[in-house]
């Protein structure tokens, strides 16, 4: 079994638990608080099996389908021996870094919370650009855009959302886990961004 199904199964288990036992949730969604305060660690990553309701987990679990499984197996070809592992930090790691600013802006609120795999998810999204920057990503499952340009337009919107706030979504998570996304999969392999440059300067049409 693929790493990104059995992450998928455990996902959807925990957040359908959680939809029905607030405090199991409570216990494992991210508030920034009970991290530093409490040293309630896990919350940094059990957080990312969390979901808020049925839509939320089904957009993040479509594009962690979509993206993960191809994800998964370019790292099982650049890294034959140690591809699975690879993958699961990858997605764990881009969980932590994700709720890592949220953490440092919101330590003192008690009332600040948040859960979802977004941060994770965008991660692989990016990683996924970084191996074919030229594939089409439907926006909505409406508009194609190729992901080499899809990718700078996500960062400059999450940014800018951030930065502007009031939108009861962590919009660092998206922004932060996708950054994470690209530097990790470039560390691993430097020549996977020479890869990337040769792709993007002689696209396939």
């Amino acid at each position: 079994m693929s790493i990104t199904f059995i992450i998928l199964l455990l996902t959807v288990a925990t957040s359908i638990i959680g939809f029905s036992n607030p405090t199991f949730q409570s216990k494992g969604m991210l508030n920034p608080y009970m991290v530093h305060h409490r040293k309630e660690y896990w919350r940094l990553i059990s957080s990312g099996f969390l979901h808020a309701g049925f839509f939320h987990l089904l957009i993040n679990m479509m594009v962690l389908l979509g993206f993960g499984t191809v994800v998964e197996m370019y790292y099982r070809e650049a890294f034959p021996a140690n591809g699975k592992i690879y993958f699961t930090i990858l997605y764990l790691g881009s969980i932590l870094v994700a709720n890592i600013p949220s953490l440092n802006k919101h330590k003192d609120n008690v009332y600040y919370n948040s859960l979802g795999a977004s941060g994770a998810v965008a991660a692989i999204l990016f990683a996924s650009i970084l191996f074919d920057p030229w594939q089409k990503i439907y926006i909505f499952g409406i508009l194609p855009l190729p992901g080499v340009i899809l990718g700078p337009l996500y960062l400059f919107f999450e940014y800018t959302m951030s930065k502007r706030g009031g939108t009861n979504i962590n919009h660092d998570a998206h922004f932060y886990g996708a950054i994470f996304g690209l530097l990790y999969t470039i560390i691993l392999d430097p020549s996977i961004l020479k890869y990337f440059i040769h792709v993007l300067l002689n696209p396939p049409f």
